[in-house]
């Protein structure tokens, strides 16, 4: 292992093969007086840094050794933290871990398979160790300095402490066109005098709601920002280079540097990425800031959070939204931004709601259509809901459904789907203002993502399509024996085929690579789909089963709560099964990319979520949907029933319609999913696999003593590794479409979505604070692909719920009953207009009740929800004219119900500009500030010319008469400056 440090304050060990000492000493003596970084020799000068803690433990120093400046009592107790480097000095920025094996080889064995085994073992040991070394070998050359640590209390895992200096980051800074704060200051103006103090009044009455931490003040200044620049350094404050560039940034810094970095050691270039997927090392993470618990721990940024974010007893403050920001990267707080401005836009959204709902608990009662269903004197008989084993029935007996019905299907839901196609369009405009506003503070204004490193696959599958064109050029041919002389030869040759055709010209992969992929992710995807669709059929072929053999039952208890115990239990598998292809599909969805082999991380990332919401959309709404628009459509008529198999007859919506059981699958799959999936997979997942990640670890002494003991990169290391943003977004996206695309028929669904969101940004808030690793600080101006689909989902929404209060409720039958057939313009007789008759005469052999006389008399006529004309009619049983006028009127509210609301969320997006009024001001004060500070620097420079007496002979040679520049001579001077 190699390395090198920073000799003043600082401790190693050096230790040269040949004996001679003086060249290092010569060189830390330079480094000590320069007080710059310098590389070490590399391994073939025979230097190596070797482990002190090792060298401490045994008590003496290896012949031939230095041991340079011991470590102070300070440096000692922060290098325990964890934190630190052994100088106790330089901080670790990141960290990579490694197998170690914890005991020395075994000598060979006499059985020549096991012998074998071993040798191979060793062999891919040995291969995984050189790849290392290359590749810190090549960090170092990068900059950066590192430190192993071998001697840990987690057995068989090694640690290299990477540490970033100053010039390192200086450089990546400028690379990475980081925007820091400058020397100069502004004054922040909120926009008009009465706009300030509204503010301000604002601000002290939510006071009690705000977090209590330095970033969520209101800043009257505020620094100007300016990309780093290593030339113009003195324009930012460097009083304190250690807090100058903040962990996360450092951390983000040596990650960027971690994947430039390449190992050409195998067969192809790896970076971190391929080095982690093929085992070289076990992680790669940066470090927390410190402890969240104890009395005697340090403040930090971390615990900070634990107090005022990542705790119940504080849900109902605001986020510490830049504090988020700070410690965890733009790109993380612009989510837990977002869901806050969701969570906060759905409090009118569940005040509206619990209206519309309290309006039908109000009305039910003079509800009329629910009162004759529920009026006895009636006396109307419903045709079986079955074949055989179901009777005929009153239709009394649908009392409490048909009222029940009448809670979400009043006319306060048309006015609340309009409501919310408005709020939805208000949301994304508010998203877009606050996103806005993050940006002008978090100095993102201008930023443009940068190009991202190509992902390692892509470099293997680039290289592989590299080498099949060189070996039909060159006629390279791979050794067939496996020996380190032949693998050697085989790798110089491939590296030096690729980097000729490198030279002439830059492979990508085309369409025609991908064809294969494409074809695969097609298939997949609609056989996945198909799934989908197969599971909802087979609940349907539940629901018809069940019911038929729940009525032959002898239990009248049984019999009388069929329609109910159906409804449910259905719903309860529908969950189970979304819940479980849930995990399924997002598995398949992520193969299906790789498969495509995205070029960069951005790419595969927007591939990845645009296959999962699909598959994830498709199975959490095919069963609402065929409830919502095909139940009860596909039946037939008495008599001509349409069947499944020939045995199953389709199911039927109950008499006050399918709004009702709609309801039911809405909020047992809503709940369901936000309970179990959202909520206890969430916090319980990683807390298990922490638990098994530890037990692995096989110590024998109780877990809190053995915590205590840990330093920071060790306990980190049994933390759960971030796996990204998409889950988190994709449960809310779900939810969002629960909340707008049914709302039609579930007015309580923005109020339980609320409720959960409360609970889920604490929840959140604790997962990524004390269960997850600290995350790569990314940086992000907006939310990506989510705002499209957001915006996808609010236009699909309109349309949904047109149909859903077109088709699926009774609005429209109502309407037309009301003002086109009813005798003195009221509700009296709604009933039995929808009603049809039959001739019990009629029903097909084998077809017919058992129990006919299950009521106590012969029956003769019974009725069926449908508008057709009755036996006694000319044409018995066809479709009346009553029917083309509802289908008339119900497509005319859907094009007219679209298009009026589509209109008013246009105007809504219009009437709202994207930028705030004083933020764009502010934005426009940056660049007139910037431009005068760059102004004052040059006034500055020419001001020390004046004064050094440059600037006259550079004028008078300005101001030179004109005159052509001979070619040659003696006077080729008299013109040359």
């Amino acid at each position: 292992m190699q390395n090198h440090s920073k000799a003043s304050g600082k401790t190693f060990l050096v230790h040269n093969r040949s004996g001679n000492h003086l060249p290092e000493l010569e060189q830390l003596s330079t480094m000590k007086t320069n007080e710059k970084y310098t590389q070490v020799p590399s391994r073939e000068k025979g230097v190596d840094i070797i482990n002190i803690k090792g060298i401490e433990d045994i008590g003496y120093v290896q012949p031939g050794s230095i041991l340079l400046n011991p470590l102070t009592s300070e440096g000692s107790t922060q290098c325990r933290q964890g934190l630190y480097f052994r100088d106790g000095e330089r901080r670790v920025d990141y960290v990579l871990t490694y197998h170690h094996p914890a005991r020395p080889r075994a000598p060979p064995r006499n059985d020549p398979e096991i012998a074998a085994q071993e040798h191979s073992m060793d062999y891919h040991e040995d291969d995984k160790v050189f790849r290392r070394e290359e590749f810190e070998c090549n960090l170092q050359e990068m900059g950066l300095e590192l430190e192993k640590d071998e001697d840990t209390k987690i057995p068989g895992v090694g640690f290299v402490k990477i540490h970033a200096p100053w010039h390192v980051l200086c450089r990546e800074a400028e690379f990475m066109k980081l925007k820091m704060p400058t020397k100069k200051v502004y004054e922040v103006n909120e926009g008009s005098n009465l706009v300030e103090k509204i503010n301000t009044f604002i601000h002290k009455v939510t006071e009690p709601l705000h977090p209590k931490v330095e970033e969520n003040r209101i800043q009257n200044v505020k620094h100007l920002s300016y990309p780093f620049s290593r030339e113009k350094q003195h324009l930012f404050d460097l009083s304190d280079r250690d807090s100058f560039f903040d962990s996360k940034t450092r951390s983000s810094i040596v990650f960027e540097i971690l994947k430039r970095t390449k190992c050409t050691r195998a067969k192809y270039i790896m970076g971190i990425t391929s080095l982690l997927a093929s085992g070289v090392y076990m992680s790669a993470y940066p470090l927390h800031d410190g402890d969240i618990e104890g009395e005697n721990t340090d403040p930090n940024d971390r615990k900070l959070l634990r107090e005022e974010w990542a705790s119940y007893g504080v849900f109902y403050k605001y986020q510490p939204i830049s504090l988020i920001r700070k410690y965890f990267g733009e790109k993380i707080g612009l989510y837990f931004a977002w869901l806050g401005v969701y969570t906060q836009m759905l409090i009118p959204a569940s005040l509206v709601g619990v209206i519309v709902f309290l309006y039908g608990c109000a009305t039910v009662d003079d509800d009329i259509p629910s009162m004759e269903i529920c009026d006895p004197k009636n006396n109307i008989t419903m045709c079986p809901m079955c074949d055989r084993a179901c009777s005929y029935w009153k239709l009394s007996s649908a009392c409490g459904t048909a009222r029940a019905s009448h809670l979400f299907d009043n006319p306060a839901t048309v006015f609340f789907s309009i409501f919310m196609a408005l709020w939805a369009a208000m949301f994304m405009e508010h998203w877009k203002r606050r996103q806005m506003r993050l940006n002008y503070i978090w100095d993102l204004t201008g930023f443009e993502d940068q190009e991202d490193h190509p992902r390692a696959e892509y470099e293997f599958r680039v290289m592989q399509k590299t080498l099949r064109k060189e070996r039909q050029t060159h006629k390279i041919q791979k050794p067939s024996e496996v020996s380190e002389e032949s693998a050697n030869k085989w790798r110089h040759t491939v590296q030096t085929a690729v980097a000729g055709l490198k030279l002439t010209e830059k492979e990508k992969l085309t369409c025609k690579d991908r064809l294969p992929a494409y074809l695969t992710n097609a298939i997949m995807m609609l056989f996945m789909i198909g799934v989908t669709f197969a599971i909802v059929f087979g609940v349907i072929i539940y629901r018809i089963s069940t019911k038929a053999a729940l009525h032959m039952s002898s239990n009248p208890t049984t019999r009388s709560n069929v329609r109910l115990t159906v409804k449910t239990t259905a719903a309860i598998i529908n969950l189970v099964v979304i819940l479980i292809l849930d995990e399924v599909y997002a598995a398949i969805a992520r193969w299906l990319t790789v498969l495509e082999v995205p070029k960069t991380d951005k790419t595969f990332e927007e591939k990845l979520i645009f296959k999962t919401f699909i598959l994830k959309f498709a199975n959490a709404f095919t069963p609402i949907i065929y409830i919502a628009f095909f139940r009860g459509r596909l039946v037939g008529r008495p008599g001509s029933y349409l069947y499944v198999f020939e045995s199953y007859r389709m199911e039927e919506c109950a008499h006050g319609g399918c709004l009702m059981e709609l309801c039911i699958q809405l909020s047992i799959t809503m709940l369901g999913k936000q309970l179990i999936q959202n909520n206890l997979f969430e916090i319980g997942i990683p807390k298990l696999k922490k638990l098994i990640r530890y037990i692995k670890s096989k110590r024998g002494t109780s877990q809190e003593e053995e915590h205590k003991k840990l330093r920071r990169y060790e306990t980190d290391y049994f933390l759960e590794p971030f796996a990204g943003l998409t889950p988190e977004y994709m449960e809310m996206i779900i939810q969002f479409g629960f909340v707008t695309l049914f709302v039609a028929s579930f007015p309580l669904a923005p109020l339980f979505a609320l409720l959960n969101n409360i609970i889920e940004i604490r929840l959140d808030a604790k997962k990524f604070v004390a269960e997850l690793r600290r995350p790569i600080a990314a940086r992000a101006k907006d939310i990506g692909i989510w705002y499209n689909i957001l915006r996808g989902i609010g236009k699909v929404a309109v349309i949904v719920n047109a149909f859903v209060i077109a088709f699926t409720s009774d609005f429209i039958p109502r309407l037309v009953y009301q003002y086109m057939y009813s005798s003195d313009g009221s509700m009296h007789g709604f009933v039995n207009h929808t009603l049809s008759y039959f001739n019990v005469s009629h029903f097909r052999d084998g077809t017919e009740p058992v129990e006919p006389f299950h009521l106590g008399y012969h029956v003769e006529m019974c009725r069926y929800k449908d508008y057709r004309e009755p036996p006694w009619s000319p044409t018995p049983y066809e479709i009346s004219k009553e029917f083309w006028a509802v289908l008339a009127v119900r497509l005319a509210f859907v094009i007219v119900f679209q298009n009026v609301v589509m209109l008013m969320s246009d105007v809504v997006d219009w009437l709202i500009p994207d930028i705030p009024k004083d933020i764009s001001q502010q934005i426009h004060k940056e660049k007139i500030l910037m431009v005068e500070l760059f102004m004052k620097e040059e006034q500055g420079k020419m001001q020390v010319l004046d004064s050094m007496g440059l600037r006259g002979s550079k004028d008078a040679c300005n101001n030179h008469s004109p005159a052509p520049r001979p070619r040659a001579g003696p006077q080729a001077h008299s013109h040359d400056c």
